[in-house]
C-alpha cells in the first residue's frame, strides 16, 4: 500500500493490450464504488504531455537513449506530482499504463546497457513502485502488428521493429522474476474479456487483502 490509495501499473510489449485491460480495470474498480484516477506514461499531467509528444513522434534517432532516460523521467516527476500522489494521498486507486519498469526495458536495457542510471534516477527524482504490477505477455509478432494496425501518429518504438519488442519481452518477464512479489504476468494472447477477468480477480484479491 503506498500512502493511502493503492497505485497499479500496467506494463507489456507494445500491442499487448495493456491499455485496454487498464480501462476495463478502472471501469470495474468504479463499477464496485472505488475512486480511480486512470492515466498513463509518458504523460498524466499537462507538461507530462508535451514531453510525450516529443518521445514518442519522429525518427526512431531522433534521440539518444541516455537523453530518452532524462526525458521520460522528467516526465515521471512532473507526473507524480501533479497526478499520482495527490490521488494516492486522498485514498483512491491509481492506475497507470506504463511507470518507470518501461523506461528500465526500453531505455535501460535495449538501447544500452544504462539499466543502472534509469534505477538512479528514479531512487533520486521518483521514489516510489507500484503496490501492483500487472504485465500482459504476448507475442513480439503479434503484438507488433497490432501496435502498427492502429496507424497513429506515436510510433517511433514500434518503428524499432520486432527485434526490439522481442528484447523487450524477454526483459520484462526478467524484470517479473526479479520482483515477484509485486509483478503478476498474465496471457495477453486471449479474448480481451478473459484477460479483463483475470485481472479482476487478482486485484480485488490484492486490494481486499
Amino acid at each position: 500500500m503506498t500512502a493511502k490509495g493503492f497505485f497499479i501499473s500496467f506494463e507489456g510489449i507494445d500491442g499487448s493490450g495493456k491499455s485496454t485491460q487498464a480501462r476495463l480495470l478502472a471501469e470495474h474498480l468504479r463499477a464496485k464504488g472505488r475512486e480511480v484516477v486512470l492515466t498513463r506514461e509518458p504523460g498524466g499531467s499537462p507538461g507530462a504531455e508535451e514531453i510525450r509528444a516529443l518521445v514518442l513522434q519522429g525518427d526512431p534517432d531522433r534521440w539518444s537513449a541516455r537523453t530518452e532516460i532524462l526525458l521520460f523521467t522528467a516526465a515521471r516527476r512532473d507526473h507524480l506530482e501533479r497526478t499520482i500522489q495527490p490521488a494516492l494521498d486522498a485514498g483512491k486507486v491509481v492506475i497507470c499504463d506504463r511507470f518507470a519498469d518501461s523506461t528500465r526495458m526500453y531505455q535501460g536495457l535495449s538501447r544500452g546497457d544504462l539499466r543502472g542510471i534509469v534505477d538512479d534516477l528514479h531512487r533520486l527524482m521518483i521514489g516510489i513502485e507500484p503496490d501492483l504490477t500487472i504485465l500482459i505477455d504476448m507475442d513480439p509478432g503479434e503484438g507488433l502488428s497490432r501496435a502498427l494496425s492502429r496507424n497513429g501518429v506515436e510510433e517511433r518504438f514500434e518503428d524499432f521493429g520486432e527485434e526490439l519488442q522481442q528484447a523487450m519481452r524477454k526483459g520484462f518477464l526478467d524484470l517479473a522474476a526479479e520482483f515477484p512479489a509485486r509483478f503478476v504476468t498474465i496471457d495477453g494472447a486471449r479474448a480481451v474479456e478473459a484477460v479483463a477477468a483475470d485481472v479482476a480477480r487478482i486485484v480485488d484479491d490484492r486490494i481486499a487483502g
